[in-house]
């Protein structure tokens, strides 16, 4: 960690921050707004308190580590396509033919010794300092406390180390970890993850789990935990691959969970599986407050340290932030795996407005009829691709996925109802929209092949329209209509909803002239002249088979659901900064910001 930041520091992509700044909500505001700026640095934070208990700690607290495209690619090492092609280069090797090709292969199959961990004998430099019971304390760390209405602190960049009951297999993963006291962290392993697995061979055993938790060190560990790899494959094995050097780990003081030796905390402990607790509420990375829930405890055992620690941590909540780049990582070196189960994948990409597991595109080459939809059951097969909502599958005479509004218009021409895959699956735990947890709709939109041959058949101006509308609702306050000019355009309604969308749906069909796609957003808390926005809260507050209507054309409710709709779980709200967090730390010079930057991403 302190070399990466000497790094940073000397090719000015750090900032150090002197000034005093509370873990509670000032560390994580001011880091929230550092990285929706266009040229996002690392935050060192050189002096944290909790003014609130009167701490002054010892350690500085680093954010924002994979501020942007730049310092994410110098972390890997080069860029992550070129790892991509060196994982596509190995899926297909062949066996060499002739001597001289056996030679060439020699390279490549002697750096594969640097994929397995190498386990050490002596202790880490994360064991230079070592506070075992009763002297172990999570208060002298700087754990922080990021949203007003969060259920307390949470380590939020904790490499979580947890093994098999029988030793053969061990996970790193990366969770939130709320802290209860001085002892105790809470472990959200959702019910998919590996660490959730684990857990219940050991509570079928009735036996308590270690858990060993690392921050700090190199920043590619972190990375690792949120790797998509498959069921029973160790972290540290793509660490070794993208490094080319193993990752040394030491044992734990207190268990047998191996960590790297250069982490700069470890918090090691063990989860009684028959004891759970109210974990959350905690604002997360789709920009809502995920609910309180149950879930194991970890109770600490150890906490050990370098001499001179560096506590690293992370903010999520609204779209961007780091994980935009973490997740752009994770999106190109995977692409060659995810080609091993759909090979005629050309490329994909997951936008961070869309939440990453909200929204994927997919270009493809179509080989028959019914091709891109045999590609979405694919999709929502594999992994933790499982987890997407909404795919849209495009021809591989598309547009760089990337380049959003020639993508755009070259989906928006292809929209065909017919064409329209609505499904059910699991979904992310944190997913709020649909009517039970864990389990909703999906769509696919399958929009390879040419243009559709018939569009809206009669375009009228935004004030002809909402005029239209308010005549049939008088609750409807605002409407504005994106890529006119293609066969489908977008007509994104802000309304005061009273009643069921649904209800509103039933009686504007006789529009349908004038409108092919239409999607209804509440006219609170949404700026309809806001498209990026616009993307993350449709996204994220759609459920597919309860808020898509097909005919007499395509209708969208992305409104909040309450009981009007039958909604009878409790809807989160928004994460939003505290105004007056944000008004200190402008006024102190940690930060600078204007109305603009507050608006265009909801803040």
């Amino acid at each position: 960690m302190n070399q990466w930041l000497d790094r940073l520091e000397k090719e000015g992509n750090l900032r150090i921050i002197e000034e005093p700044c509370d873990v509670n909500l000032e560390i994580a505001h001011a880091a929230y707004i550092e990285v929706k700026k266009s040229d996002s640095k690392v935050l060192l934070f050189k002096r944290p308190v909790n003014r609130e208990k009167g701490i002054e700690y010892d350690m500085p607290v680093v954010m924002n580590m994979f501020a942007n495209f730049k310092i994410t690619e110098e972390i890997f090492g080069r860029h992550p396509d070129a790892i991509a092609a060196e994982i596509g280069e190995l899926m297909h090797m062949k066996p060499p033919q002739g001597f001289k090709e056996k030679l060439s292969l020699l390279p490549k199959l002697f750096a594969l010794k640097n994929v397995f961990p190498k386990r050490l004998k002596h202790r880490g430099l994360c064991q230079q300092i070592v506070k075992t019971l009763p002297d172990a304390d999570l208060n002298e760390l700087p754990i922080l406390k990021t949203w007003s209405e969060d259920g307390g602190p949470f380590v939020t960049m904790g490499q979580v180390y947890t093994k098999s009951i029988d030793g053969k297999m061990q996970n790193l993963g990366m969770y939130r970890l709320q802290q209860y006291d001085e002892k105790r962290l809470g472990m959200h392993w959702q019910i998919h993850k590996d660490a959730s697995h684990f857990f219940d061979q050991y509570k079928e055993a009735g036996i308590k789990m270690p858990v060993t938790v690392a921050i700090g060190g190199d920043p590619l560990y972190i990375w690792c935990g949120q790797a998509p790899l498959p069921y029973g494959m160790f972290e540290l094995l793509l660490y070794g691959f993208v490094r080319n050097e193993p990752a040394r780990l030491v044992k734990s003081i207190t268990n047998d969970i191996w960590i790297p030796e250069d982490a700069d905390i470890v918090i090691e402990g063990e989860v009684d599986p028959e004891e759970l607790m109210i974990e959350g509420p905690f604002g997360d990375h789709t920009g809502y407050y995920t609910l309180k829930e149950p879930y194991p405890v970890m109770h600490v055992t150890a906490i050990t340290m370098k001499k001179e620690p560096v506590y690293q941590a992370t903010v999520v909540g609204k779209p961007p932030l780091e994980d935009k780049f973490m997740g752009w990582g994770t999106e190109r070196i995977f692409l060659p795996l995810l080609q091993t189960t759909a090979p005629d994948l050309i490329d994909y990409h997951m936008p961070e407005n869309g939440v990453f597991h909200n929204l994927i595109m997919a270009k493809m080459e179509t080989h028959y009829k019914g091709h891109a939809k045999q590609f979405m059951h694919a999709f929502w097969g594999v992994g933790q691709m499982s987890f997407v909502k909404h795919a849209i599958f495009v021809g591989k005479d598309s547009p760089k996925l990337t380049d959003y509004g020639a993508v755009s218009e070259y989906i928006l021409n292809r929209v065909d109802v017919s064409r329209l895959l609505v499904s059910e699956g699991i979904v992310d735990a944190l997913d709020h929209s649909s009517p039970e947890a864990l389990v909703g709709g999906k769509l696919g939109l399958d929009c390879t092949g040419e243009e559709i041959e018939e569009g809206v058949a009669s375009t009228i101006g935004d004030e002809a329209l909402l005029e239209a509308m308010q005549t049939i609702d008088s609750n409807v306050v605002a409407l504005k209509q994106y890529f006119t000019h293609t066969k489908t355009p977008v007509c994104i309604m802000a309304y005061r909803k009273e009643r069921c969308v649904h209800r509103l749906f039933d009686d504007i069909g006789g529009l349908h002239e004038h409108i092919r796609l239409l999607i209804v957003v509440d006219a609170e808390n949404n700026d309809i002249e806001n498209p990026y926005m616009l993307v993350w809260r449709v996204a994220n507050n759609i459920d597919a088979q309860r808020d898509l209507r097909k005919e007499p054309f395509i209708m969208l409710d992305a409104t909040n659901k309450n009981s009007l709709d039958g909604y009878d779980r409790e809807w989160p709200g928004d994460v939003m900064c505290d105004p007056e967090v944000l008004e200190s730390l402008k006024r102190r010079g940690v930060i600078d910001y204007d109305r603009e930057l507050l608006e265009k991403f909801y803040i």
